[in-house]
């Protein structure tokens, strides 16, 4: 079965920033801190760190950070999709803007995960591009300004919402993260309160001077935004019962 989000969650990609057992450590400790917290963490894992990490954490959802269409049998260096599955990777990356693809394998690729029961991650450059994504029906959607991946500076509130309000508007039940950027606790905080259903990092904590405390200060801003949320999802009920 096909693992169930909860918003707002997070979601941390490792790249080739870290490798080896560096890799674990960091997913020790995001996993600490999401069991502690209750918040849902992704966390895109180098293929060769898959099953280590998913074998050594209880609370992360590994995602792989791209796979092939091939079906078992030859394909000598590609990444086939079910090995992908039985390592312990429970989505996938699709369309980064560093392995980009064609409308046609980015339909194809949410088709082969929906088949295996993995979650689509789909990276998007554009509003139009998301847009163009959503009639494929993926399960999250990353819009993310390629200029913007690993610059320190982040999209604008105005590009959240609309990239959210268009989003919505073709699939409801899309969820729609915002990453590009990422670097500081407040603006994870910003974002969900904009509307974003997740933020995510991968240089900002990667290449942060403490990883781990990076990690940690990120994902407690989603936990702030998530209560502060409820708080007033609680205030405007009984406000409105009160007026009544």
């Amino acid at each position: 079965m096909k693992r169930v989000l909860n918003p707002p969650f997070f979601e941390i990609g490792i790249k080739n920033y870290l490798f080896g057992d560096d890799v674990l450590e960091l997913a020790r400790t995001a996993d600490h801190v999401a069991c502690r917290l209750d918040v849902d963490v992704l966390l895109i894992t180098p293929y060769t760190e898959i099953r280590r990490v998913a074998e050594n954490t209880e609370r992360l959802i590994v995602l792989a950070p791209y796979m092939d269409l091939l079906r078992p049998g030859r394909g000598m260096a590609d990444i086939l999709p079910e090995a992908l599955k039985a390592a312990g990777a429970e989505g996938v990356v699709i369309n980064h803007c560093e392995k980009p693809l064609s409308l046609n394998a980015i339909k194809r690729t949410i088709e082969r995960a929906n088949e295996l029961e993995m979650l689509s991650f789909v990276c998007t450059e554009s509003i139009a591009e998301s847009c163009a994504v959503a009639f494929f029906h993926p399960d999250i959607i990353n819009p993310e300004p390629t200029e913007l991946i690993g610059s320190g500076s982040v999209s604008s509130l105005d590009f959240v919402r609309k990239s959210i309000d268009e989003i919505k508007k073709i699939d409801p039940a899309i969820l729609i993260e915002q990453a590009a950027g990422i670097t500081n606790g407040a603006q994870v905080y910003d974002f969900i309160m904009a509307g974003a259903e997740a933020v995510g990092a991968a240089s900002g904590i990667c290449t942060a001077k403490n990883p781990f405390a990076k990690a940690e200060e990120l994902i407690d801003a989603v936990a702030r935004a998530r209560n502060d949320l409820q708080k007033t999802v609680i205030r405007r009920k009984y406000g409105t019962e009160n007026t009544a």
